[in-house]
């Protein structure tokens, strides 16, 4: 089977059928004439903050990462592992594509450990057992995978949807995609720029051009281009007509290359 291609949906795509609908007809047609599977990883940050606010409790994120305590992890895991997951599948099938809905925890995907304990239940994902989603894939399955992840201690932990994409990329040895609300990086006037290194996006971030939660996609985009030896690409879901030519191959948004031995 071919490369696998993992892609990451930022969680505030879930907001827009009609966006997604866009995605998956894109996918059900790269799927068909790349022959080539597709899983794709998600988020859902914007639904924990209306769970959150109903709720009154109070929503803190620290460093672009949110601080999930103890009383608030079954909540995250509720927004994202439940409702966004089958936001998603519900999707995939109106658009006649094949899915199943997994988390990080499925048959040991990822391993997942505790990332710091000032940030609560939040965890780090490294890759673990592929199999099953490989026979998801030569099954023509989809998978759809949410970022919440459980320990060997069985705690479970929020995981970072773009650090999750690069685990499960590392998993599947796959090419990745990191699909969000923003075109790529913008310089300090603005302008998309088309390809980073480590030492250029690090000195944008010392710089206060990349800030917030940028910070965190950068940084894992990096880290996935290193570990999986190819470049990562940073675009944008909001321009639904790029979406084939992105899938084709094309960059359409920030490419982050593999640091020169």
């Amino acid at each position: 089977m071919k490369t696998p291609l993992v892609i990451k949906l930022g969680g505030a795509a879930l907001e827009c059928s009609n966006t997604l609908q866009q995605l998956f007809g894109a996918i059900e047609h790269y799927q068909a004439t790349a022959k080539q599977g597709v899983i794709l990883v998600h988020g859902g940050g914007y639904l924990v903050d209306e769970l959150l606010t109903g709720l009154k409790l109070e929503s803190v994120k620290k460093s672009g990462l949110r601080v999930t305590p103890k009383e608030q992890i079954n909540y995250v895991t509720g927004a994202l592992a439940g409702t966004a997951n089958k936001l998603l599948q519900a999707e995939a099938i109106k658009a006649g594509v094949k899915s199943v809905g997994l988390s990080l925890a499925d048959a040991g995907l990822t391993e997942v450990t505790q990332l710091d304990p000032e940030l609560g239940h939040v965890g780090k994902a490294q890759p673990g057992d592929a199999s099953a989603v490989q026979a998801l894939l030569s099954l023509g399955i989809t998978p759809i995978i949410s970022s919440i992840g459980i320990t060997a201690d069985g705690e479970l932990m929020n995981v970072n949807a773009d650090q999750a994409a690069v685990a499960i990329a590392g998993a599947v040895d796959g090419d990745l995609v990191l699909l969000s609300d923003v075109s790529g990086v913008l310089d300090g006037k603005g302008h998309l720029i088309p390809a980073l290194n480590s030492e250029q996006a690090n000195a944008l971030i010392d710089g206060k051009v990349i800030t917030e939660g940028m910070i965190v996609k950068v940084l894992a985009a990096l880290d996935a281009a290193q570990e999986l030896g190819r470049p990562i690409q940073v675009a944008s879901w909001r321009y639904v007509d790029k979406l084939n030519a992105l899938l084709a191959g094309e960059s359409v948004g920030t490419q982050f290359l593999p640091q020169a031995d």
